[in-house]
């Protein structure tokens, strides 16, 4: 053989050895690949899955706080109420009464008023209607 068929043929022996390198080294590394990669995806959703986990936590806890002060807020209105009340009960007199319903009255003229019995029936409101 001359040299140029020699060069030919080592070029030729070195490219059938490499593809056979390829082929073998892929058949061998896919595998693995794919294992790693599927790992690598697992990770991830785990990773993904406990980050969600802790956003749900931190609104729940912002959310206790709400309903808490929210709590606390009707509290301090129950007493401010409550402490309203006993002031305007305890100013309260009869007679004061008496004197702010003539004033109503006075002021509303001709208009009917209900006073409940022990009948639920109005007694302005039976007389006018046996008209």
């Amino acid at each position: 053989m001359d040299d140029e068929n020699r060069g030919m043929m080592k070029w030729t022996i070195l490219g059938i050895v490499t593809v056979c390198v390829l082929v073998v080294g892929s058949m061998v590394g896919c595998p693995h690949y794919r294992v790693w990669n599927q790992e690598m995806i697992g990770r991830a959703e785990l990773s993904r899955a406990e980050q969600n986990r802790q956003i749900r936590v931190v609104t729940a806890e912002a959310q206790l706080q709400v309903e808490e002060l929210n709590a606390q807020m009707e509290v301090v209105r129950a007493k401010g109420a409550a402490e309203a009340m006993k002031a305007v009960q305890d100013s309260l007199t009869s007679e004061y009464l008496l004197y702010r319903f003539i004033l109503t009255f006075g002021q509303h003229g001709n208009q009917v008023i209900y006073i409940p019995t022990d009948g639920v029936l109005p007694i302005l409101e039976a007389g006018r209607l046996g008209r």
